[in-house]
């Protein structure tokens, strides 16, 4: 089957706990054709939270915020994804914090008050490391091919790229065949399957999805 191009733009995500510097930030990237906000936090536990519902690229973190401070959201949500580009903001340039971020693996830092040819410039640097990233992991695959670790890298970077190919959808018919897994490799393959049209499998697939979601909530 012919691969199905979409449209691909670069996922943002935006947390910080002053409504203006979300507003403004989402108005910059709204003035970016190459990249679009998915989610927009006001703490850092929301951003935990969107990011693991929306999977964005790029996370846009303000350094202090309630209940989670940037960083430790950062952390948190390399854990899970550990291809997600990062870029601090502050309301001061702090070398300590500067330091911190970059330890953990933060790309970018700006201080308020930025403009957009700053934010333009550090999401395409962010987003080069990323791409850099990616083809470093593809020069140095796993020597087992049908490792669930090696299965799950594959699917993040299609869920990234977007991929709705025949070579995508058996990386997640893989996955799915394991009984215990994820249920976000559940719901792509569903959405995939929707994509293509085809019905038959998205139904056998969603009855299984309906199965799973009610066992974890009993």
């Amino acid at each position: 089957m012919t691969q199905i191009s979409l449209p691909r733009k670069l996922r943002v995500l935006i947390a910080d706990d002053v409504q203006e510097t979300r507003r403004n930030t989402r108005l910059m990237i709204a003035a970016l054709d190459y990249a679009e906000v998915v989610a927009i936090a006001s703490n850092g536990r929301q951003a935990v939270e969107m990011t693991e519902e929306q999977h964005p690229d790029i996370v846009i973190l303000d350094v202090n915020m309630p209940e989670m401070d940037g960083l430790t959201a950062y952390k948190n949500i390399i854990k899970v994804h550990p291809d997600t580009g990062g870029i601090i903001i502050s309301a001061e340039q702090n070398p300590i914090v500067a330091k911190a971020a970059a330890s953990i693996g933060i790309q970018e830092f700006l201080v308020k008050p930025f403009f957009v040819d700053e934010m333009d410039a550090a999401i395409k640097r962010v987003s080069q490391r990323l791409r850099e990233n990616r083809q470093k992991r593809a020069l140095t695959k796993p020597k087992d091919e049908n490792s669930e670790a090696y299965l799950e890298m594959l699917a993040n970077e299609y869920m990234k790229e977007g991929r709705t190919d025949d070579a995508a959808v058996q990386i997640f018919e893989r996955l799915a065949a394991n009984p215990k897994s994820a249920l976000r490799w559940l719901e792509t393959l569903a959405m995939l399957y929707a994509i293509r049209r085809e019905w038959g499998k998205l139904t056998s697939l969603t009855a299984r999805l309906e199965r799973e979601t009610k066992d974890q909530k009993a």
